[in-house]
């Protein structure tokens, strides 16, 4: 399974420490950028994260940036995408479990490391609950 992480300048250096985590526990990343902390657009990256999944070549994806608000919302004009700005472990285990988020974006100017790396783990192991979230699922989304 290949996870597509993407960030801004905002984002960088949290991205690269989670690009770290991921490839020492085992995950395939295709990270497509940004690569240092000067200034960039956070769309761009966001649809960059974006196309890799609704090509399948991820199965999924993280976002990171100042926020994650700027990410989610340039992530979710996609219909096949479910982009969760979370907040911390409980919104990561809901966004899979409830709502079947294929991307995570996340906010390094409001989250710790730990936190930011333990949501991680716990939004990789959570899985689909299914059932009656399938159907709300299904009025937005592929």
């Amino acid at each position: 399974m290949i996870i597509a992480v993407g960030a801004d300048h905002g984002g960088y250096e949290l991205k690269t420490k989670i690009i770290h985590w991921l490839t020492e526990n085992g995950h395939t990343v295709s990270d497509v950028g940004c690569h240092s902390n000067d200034s960039v657009d956070y769309p761009d990256y966001a649809e960059k994260v974006v196309q890799e999944i609704v090509s399948g070549t991820a199965k999924y994806g993280i976002l990171i940036c100042g926020t994650g608000i700027g990410m989610s919302i340039a992530a979710n004009r996609h219909y096949e995408i479910r982009a969760a700005n979370c907040f911390d472990e409980n919104t990561a285990a809901l966004s899979r479990e409830h709502n079947n988020a294929n991307v995570l974006c996340l906010g390094a100017r409001v989250l710790s490391e730990e936190t930011a790396l333990n949501m991680v783990r716990i939004w990789l192991k959570t899985d689909f609950a299914g059932g009656r979230h399938t159907t709300r699922i299904e009025k937005f989304s592929k």
